[in-house]
């Protein structure tokens, strides 16, 4: 469909992806510690009151990180973003930004939240050291769905690495974490 001056559905969709990712910001603005972890908070809290089953996960972790906006958008080449806190104890250690760009057929955005629960001493402090960790297969994936109620079990015990992806929305179908490069950072607007 071509437009009296030029444009095509293309050059809409494009302008449209462009607008809503704009709006879609993860920027944290002035006193980015405080409202990065504000996120952090209600993220948290979430988790917890729509998936209670993973509540002693949580409590018997050795560290959580808490992704709670991740920006994803793709066009052929795709890409995600977002900044997010390591908690120990419920106490802010470290603040992350995340990162992952990818090639193929892939059209859309959307939005989403992750948790990395580290079981073990020695995931976390391999996490900590990494200049840049990235998420590979050795970390188990626990997709929770509507009512599901995701605990720890058999599989998820014997795990060093637990990740959730949650909280889903836009016009993207699925979400991964594979491959995604995890950074300290200290957050600050985007």
């Amino acid at each position: 469909m071509k437009f009296s001056n030029g444009l095509n559905r293309r050059h809409l969709l494009l302008a449209g992806a462009a607008m809503g990712l704009a709006a879609c910001t993860n920027a944290v603005g002035q006193n980015a510690s405080a409202r990065l972890d504000a996120r952090v908070d209600a993220t948290r809290a979430y988790l917890l009151q729509n998936y209670p089953g993973v509540g002693p996960m949580i409590e018997n972790a050795k560290g959580v990180l808490y992704m709670p906006l991740m920006t994803e958008a793709g066009f052929g080449v795709g890409g995600a973003y977002g900044q997010g806190a390591l908690r120990i104890n419920n106490a802010t250690v470290d603040y992350y930004s995340a990162t992952q760009a990818s090639v193929g057929f892939q059209l859309g955005a959307q939005q989403y939240a992750h948790v990395l629960i580290f079981q073990t001493d020695a995931a976390l402090s391999d996490f900590r050291r990494a200049p840049g960790w990235v998420a590979e297969a050795d970390a188990y994936y626990a997709l929770p769905t509507r009512g599901l109620a995701l605990g720890t079990d058999t599989i998820t015990a014997q795990q060093p690495v637990v990740a959730m992806i949650f909280g889903q929305s836009g016009l993207m179908a699925g979400a991964s974490i594979a491959g995604t490069k995890y950074s300290r950072v200290i957050p600050s607007t985007f």
